[in-house]
């Protein structure tokens, strides 16, 4: 087995510590443990909380104007300034909106979410949000 490493009388196998290359059929993800969400309790500019490395924010539907930006932290005790973090909005008026993080720190992010319509907008959208952690 090329991937496999002899340890005694065993095998270790699918031992990608200090390896180069992970390759999968079909998923790499998170479990279920891994994952979380959390509902923003006034308007969109509301922190939230959520110490999971996968999960969804699910934002107020209070009003965003048009070609307007908010910005809310999103506090996380998984987070390092290292880390990258990938958004996408699920729900809401296709096309809509633009989210992305505009500050990473230990601990914490500030995720920007951006009307890019001619119009106000008032819907709860949910940001799904996964962290690729840097060493």
């Amino acid at each position: 087995m090329a991937n496999s490493k002899p340890i005694g009388v065993a095998f270790e196998d699918q031992n990608i510590i200090g390896g180069d290359f992970v390759y999968a059929a079909a998923e790499i993800g998170y479990t279920a443990d891994g994952q979380g969400s959390v509902t923003q309790l006034t308007d969109k500019s509301t922190a939230v909380t959520l110490n999971k490395s996968m999960g969804r924010i699910t934002t107020t539907a209070a009003a965003l104007g048009a070609a307007t930006n908010v910005t809310f932290t999103l506090n996380n005790s998984l987070i390092s300034a290292k880390d990258v973090i990938v958004l996408n909005v699920n729900g809401g008026t296709a096309g809509a909106y633009n989210v992305y993080t505009s500050v990473i720190g230990a601990g914490s992010a500030s995720i920007t979410l951006r009307n890019v319509t001619a119009g106000s907008l008032s819907e709860a959208l949910v940001l799904n949000f996964a962290i690729i952690h840097g060493q």
